[in-house]
């Protein structure tokens, strides 16, 4: 993880997460509840947990289908809009890893608020509008659309650095248990605590880490 995120407070809770997970498109609404009711009152870090590493292969066709049937599932099931122009119009990749370094790249310019800003434009990029973003041009494109420092996003984003930094955060989410996306955990003292999700409110996880946190 990088300086900033390795600096844990005794109670922090941990978002894990992938930006080309459906499942976390699904659970927007119900985290944007969940950091509006904790933002300033616990220490919350976004870990980008690596749901699928580089690759130039193109995603086999029956892994498509699977695919767009989660998608179809959500959809019914939570009412999330999806764009189905995209199978036809991209070449699918089973790679998320440079979404992720993305987000970290974002990161390295304005915090954790820009790698949120970024995660939201991956999301809307992949599920509303049809865009790649296992193709490095998509998340240069969302980069300038964002107003980062294009030339250090592109050269952050294509560093052994920022390659490392990744691994690493993959790698602590892993060893908290976040093995699945999106995930939360919260962090009292040395224990580490799996908060269950609720897709459809936020009600129950609050009330869950409120009652931790005492």
């Amino acid at each position: 993880m990088s300086d900033a995120k390795s600096a844990i407070k005794p109670t922090t809770l941990f978002y894990v997460h992938d930006p080309m997970c459906a499942w976390c498109w699904g659970y927007r609404p119900v985290l944007d509840q969940v950091l509006q009711a904790l933002t300033g009152k616990v220490d919350i870090v976004d870990v980008v947990g690596g749901l699928a590493p580089d690759t130039q292969e193109p995603m086999p066709q029956a892994l498509q289908q699977d695919i767009q049937g989660y998608w179809k599932t959500i959809n019914q099931q939570l009412g999330t809009e999806f764009n189905f122009d995209f199978w036809s119009k991209n070449k699918p990749l089973r790679s998320t890893y440079p979404a992720c370094r993305a987000i970290l790249a974002a990161e390295k310019q304005g915090g954790q608020a820009s790698g949120r800003m970024m995660t939201l434009a991956i999301q809307q990029a992949y599920y509303l509008r049809a865009m790649n973003p296992s193709d490095e041009d998509t998340l240069l494109q969302l980069a300038d659309e964002m107003d980062l420092d294009f030339d250090q996003f592109m050269h952050d984003l294509e560093s052994d650095t920022l390659k490392r930094e990744l691994l690493d955060e993959i790698a602590f989410a892993r060893s908290i248990g976040g093995n699945s996306f999106p995930s939360w955990f919260l962090k009292v003292s040395d224990s580490y605590h799996a908060i269950p999700l609720d897709y459809e409110s936020a009600h129950t996880t609050l009330a869950l880490i409120s009652e931790l946190r005492k």
